[in-house]
């Protein structure tokens, strides 16, 4: 998609799948942004307390 020029957005909860796939991922939390970036940041250093909670509990 992105050689075509085009943009995906899925949702999901499988955390291994975003980190792999994604270019940008936007974390929720009752329906509001509570934290977005390159997965790497995300997944590597998030800044939300939330985000490192659910992070630590999804393994």
């Amino acid at each position: 998609l992105a050689r075509e020029g085009r943009t995906m957005v899925l949702v999901t909860h499988e955390m291994k799948f975003a980190r792999e796939v994604a270019t940008h991922v936007v974390y929720l939390y009752n329906g509001l942004v509570e934290e977005e970036g390159p997965p790497e940041q995300l997944f590597g250093a998030p800044k939300s307390e939330r985000l490192k909670q659910f992070l630590r509990n999804v393994g």
